[in-house]
């Protein structure tokens, strides 16, 4: 078994749950989204990214709007929406569940 790509899938897995969850803490634009998510080893591939911000749009979950940039074209910013704010706080719950059974299980 490869562990690099276990590893892989774990990160992959809590994504949508990070990405959610720096939203929450204010608006962003992708590249700055990028970044936070490589400082963290997040993840590494930016074409990752950009599916799966329109996935969470097309969900409802987040919306966007254009800012002009004072170094280069238009930034596309990325919010949370009501639902989105919902439906993270449903994820937090969950995350905690998880770590909690997480903890439970290696404990013995």
């Amino acid at each position: 078994m490869n562990i690099e790509n276990t590893k892989a899938q774990m990160r992959k897995g809590v994504l949508e749950y990070c990405i959610l969850a720096m939203l929450k803490n204010g608006d962003a634009y992708a590249s700055g989204i990028i970044e936070n998510l490589k400082e963290a080893k997040l993840i590494v591939v930016e074409g990752t990214l950009y599916p799966l911000l329109t996935r969470l749009k097309n969900a409802g979950l987040l919306a966007y709007r254009w800012e002009e940039s004072p170094s280069g074209p238009p930034r596309k910013y990325y919010k949370l929406t009501e639902m989105g704010e919902k439906f993270l706080i449903e994820l937090d719950a969950t995350w905690d569940q998880l770590v909690n059974a997480v903890k439970l299980t290696t404990k013995k």
